[in-house]
Parts: structure tokens; C-alpha cells; sequence
């Protein structure tokens, strides 16, 4: 049986392709991603793209309208961040932390976590985000690295703490106060309910200071367009 890929499905991959290179993030040499090598440019054929695809329309207001140019998630998706490079890095070198165990990959991006946590053995690996082009380029990256990632697009930190994973992994999230604010308090009361909550930290001005241990640090390789430094100092976070 032929099954057909929904239009915008196909042509979200197409501009995936266009817009990345195949390449491996230099502290998880073992994994392969279609990753941007500029930003700037990329940033603005998102927006575009998303406009012309009409996906992740707003919903309230009028019906059919694109996003606005403040409502388009930037493509986080193309870029292996500091603390998704360190976080992969140590479950690749910790590979009891998700060995046969159900694992979430929260903000998930390109899905380098997750493909590490499949990589690493995991049971079964959910890679969740809230952009539409992730979820295509999720798919993609796991394909290119043959693991199997389910993905789900939502907001989980609207729903119960309590959804079956075992352990969730959180590659970057505390670069935005907002975002800290809403994304903290869900994981908490995930870790409250007996999930292992493991993130990456390059050093964000929102990352909580209470209630966490450290378990280890990495110095990874980043770009001078993205962070503004050739290399970040990240701590990996077990929250409590």
C-alpha cells in the first residue's frame, strides 16, 4: 500500500534539504543531521516558508490567516545547541541513564537528544516540540541515522506531569525568561512524580539554581554567529 505524504509534509522536507547540509555536530561525531550553516539566512526562508506552506496557523482571529513574523517559531530545528550537543554527549556516555527505559526529548529541535537516547538504548524515545518544521526534520535526522522516534507537536507543559516516560531529557531551555517560567515548574512536577529530569545548561540566564545537581560538564564547540563565543561551558542538570 502507497501512503501519501501530506503536501506540506513533503514540501517542509524539501526546504529542509535546500536550507541544510548533512553534518555532525562536533561533540557527538557518532550522529548526523541536516543542520544550517548560516543563520541569518535560514531565519528569514522560515518565515517565508511557513507563510507560503500555511502552517501552524493562529488560532484565534481570522481563520486561514498566516502567523505573524512574532508568532513563527524560529528554526531552533537547524542548529546543534551547546547544551542538545552536551546533553547527547552524555547519555552516549552514560547509556545506563536511558538504557530500556521510556524517554522524553523535551524542546526537541533537530531530535540529537533523542537520537542519542535511541542510540543509547532507550525502550522507546518521544521527541516533542511545538514547530511543525521540527517535526519534519525530527523524522529526517532519524531516518539519516536509523532510529526509530516517535514525535509529538504540543505543548506538554499544558497537560499532566504523569504521561508514562521514565526519563525526560531537556537539551535547552532556560534561554528565555518566559520560557523557564512555564517549562521549570512542568518538569519539576515531573521529577516530583519519580521521572529522572536531565538537562543541558551552557550557562542561561534563567536556569534555576535551587533544587538541582550537577552531573557533569562539557566544553562544547559552538559558533560565533549563534552564541557569540567559539565554545560554551555547559553543565548537565539532574533536576529535583
Amino acid at each position: 500500500m502507497t501512503i501519501e505524504v501530506p503536501s506540506s509534509e513533503a514540501r517542509a522536507a524539501a526546504f529542509i534539504v535546500r536550507q541544510t547540509e548533512i553534518v555532525a555536530p562536533p561533540l557527538v561525531p557518532e550522529l548526523r543531521l541536516h543542520l544550517a550553516t548560516e543563520v541569518t539566512p535560514l531565519w528569514y526562508a522560515t518565515e517565508r516558508e511557513l507563510q507560503q506552506l500555511g502552517l501552524g496557523m493562529l488560532s484565534s482571529g481570522t481563520e486561514g490567516e498566516p502567523l505573524s513574523s512574532g508568532t513563527i517559531p524560529p528554526p531552533y530545528w537547524a542548529f546543534a545547541w551547546a547544551g542538545g550537543q552536551a546533553l547527547a554527549r552524555h547519555v552516549l556516555d552514560h547509556p545506563q541513564l536511558v538504557a530500556g527505559r521510556r524517554v522524553l526529548d523535551f524542546a526537541a529541535g533537530s531530535g540529537l537528544v533523542a537520537l542519542a537516547a535511541a542510540k543509547a538504548g532507550a525502550a522507546f524515545v518521544t521527541a516533542a516540540d511545538i514547530d511543525p518544521f521540527a517535526g519534519v526534520a525530527i523524522a529526517m535526522n532519524a531516518a539519516l541515522n536509523g532510529e526509530t522516534i516517535a514525535t509529538q507537536l504540543d505543548d506538554l507543559t499544558t497537560s499532566e506531569a504523569d504521561v508514562g516516560w521514565e526519563v525526560i531529557l531537556a537539551g535547552d531551555v532556560c534561554y528565555d525568561r518566559e520560557m523557564a517560567a512555564r517549562v521549570i515548574p512542568w518538569l519539576r512536577a515531573c521529577a516530583r512524580r519519580g521521572v529522572t529530569v536531565l538537562f543541558g545548561d551552557p550557562g542561561r540566564s534563567y536556569c534555576p539554581d535551587a533544587g538541582v545537581v550537577e552531573l557533569g560538564r562539557h566544553a562544547v564547540p559552538t559558533s560565533l554567529d549563534l552564541e557569540g563565543r567559539e565554545a560554551l561551558e555547559t553543565r548537565i542538570l539532574q533536576l529535583r
